[in-house]
């Protein structure tokens, strides 16, 4: 695989995986091409066997077993995020206002909010309803299509727009679906589209159901420096994961897991502060007492995006510390934890992209600014593994559009991939 065709990859990825249901279904997917298979009683994680995968809701951990014991060389992690901010929708959502049709929403994450007017908009997601038989069914619907928009207030209704208007998410964000009809109901729709697609739906129980820019993903620039998509932060890291994983060589125990919740907090059965990867860990251990061993000959790399420096605002950055596009993958660090960060990780980290001729970056937030975080102090402080917490340098990050760099994506895979390969141990020990 060359560079180019990775990023035409990533970029069909990131048009299927409008949801975090829809990322997992688009990773598990490409694990069974793969000659993955789904966890079950009967599947064989011994040394040497073939991968596995175990989804739950919108996450989802894949496993490639080593060649060794797993107790002797440890675990190779890499840890990344299936959501996304969005407009979610409410369980009663239709709004008749002026003769228009409108659905109410719910902000899910710390969305950038003004970027998400005047967008050509669809919906997706999870819809359980009850089928024909009495039982409880799910399926995952996405319309594609355009179907709402949330307009704008015309300039000439509010002159200081452009200097100082905040958007109200109640009274403001509710997207645009059609002329009033006093018989819509989006249950019934959803009965009905589910119907379409030869299933028996007697009544739509419940959903959850977010809106989407429905402008596909693009390599942009002069000369295609820029990568320009929804949804960035985080599936550039879940597909190029995946990839190292897939291509890793089979004689290190290797691991990716994606989860869902991260931009609320990861609190939650399927979250990163969730029992969910560890109970899959200690399902391969012939004890749970041998989990903290364990994690001490392993690692967590948390691969999530990083705030490049912007040209419009350089000051926003540590003038040390501002990661550019293209630049190469960038090592987060902060002192209060925020990111898991630790010497050893990094300076392994250091050494492996030097293998791959990769360039590193680092980034250090402002001392009178506060950072965001990661799954990787979550994980650390679950788990009590070394963990690294890098990501590829982005702008307008949680924008209803972000910007990467072209290149950063592929050399993070060329990292990631020597570090499944690392022979073990990943650390020589105090000296």
């Amino acid at each position: 695989m060359n560079k180019d065709v990775f990023n035409e990859g990533l970029l069909t990825f990131l048009s299927e995986a409008t949801t975090p249901f829809h990322a997992v279904k688009a990773l598990s997917r490409r694990l069974r091409e793969a000659g993955f298979a789904p966890l079950d009683e009967h599947s064989n994680c011994s040394p040497g066997s073939g991968g596995v995968f175990y989804e739950q809701a919108g996450s989802i951990i894949a496993l490639r077993p080593g060649s060794g014991p797993l107790l002797e060389s440890g675990l190779r992690m890499v840890g990344a995020h299936t959501d996304s901010p969005c407009l979610m929708v409410k369980p009663q959502p239709e709004q008749r206002n002026l003769g228009y049709l409108q659905l109410g929403i719910e902000v899910y994450g710390g969305a950038l909010l003004n970027p998400w007017f005047d967008r050509d908009l669809s919906l997706a997601g999870r819809v359980s309803y009850e089928d024909d038989k009495g039982a409880v069914a799910t399926s995952l619907v996405d319309f594609r299509d355009p179907i709402a928009i949330v307009p704008s207030l015309a300039i000439h209704l509010d002159r200081e727009a452009n200097k100082n208007r905040s958007v109200n998410a109640q009274l403001q964000m509710a997207p645009l679906l059609a002329l009033n009809d006093e018989k819509f109901c989006l249950r019934d729709f959803l009965r009905e589209h589910l119907r379409e697609r030869d299933l028996e739906v007697a009544e739509v129980l419940d959903y959850e159901l977010c809106f989407y820019d429905t402008q596909p993903p693009a390599q942009i620039g002069l000369k295609g420096e820029f990568i320009a998509s929804a949804r960035l932060d985080n599936l550039l890291s879940c597909y190029t994961g995946l990839q190292a994983l897939l291509e890793a060589d089979g004689s290190q125990w290797s691991l990716l897991i994606c989860n869902d919740h991260e931009e609320v907090g990861s609190r939650s059965a399927s979250g990163a502060q969730g029992p969910m990867l560890q109970h899959f860990i200690q399902g391969l251990l012939p004890d749970a007492g041998a989990l903290p061993l364990l994690m001490q000959r392993s690692m967590m790399i948390s691969a999530d995006n990083a705030h490049a420096v912007h040209p419009s605002y350089p000051d926003k950055h540590d003038e040390q510390h501002g990661p550019m596009l293209n630049g190469g993958p960038v090592i987060k660090v902060n002192a209060s934890q925020r990111y898991a960060t630790s010497s050893d990780g990094a300076a392994l980290f250091r050494v492996l992209a030097r293998q791959e001729s990769v360039d590193v970056q680092s980034f250090a937030m402002r001392a009178d600014m506060a950072c965001g975080s990661t799954i990787g102090p979550i994980t650390a402080g679950e788990l009590g593994v070394t963990t690294l917490d890098i990501g590829v340098p982005t702008f307008a990050m949680h924008s209803i559009r972000e910007l990467a760099g072209s290149d950063d994506a592929w050399a993070l895979h060329r990292v990631l991939s020597a570090y499944f390969r690392q022979p073990a141990p990943l650390f020589a020990g105090p000296r």
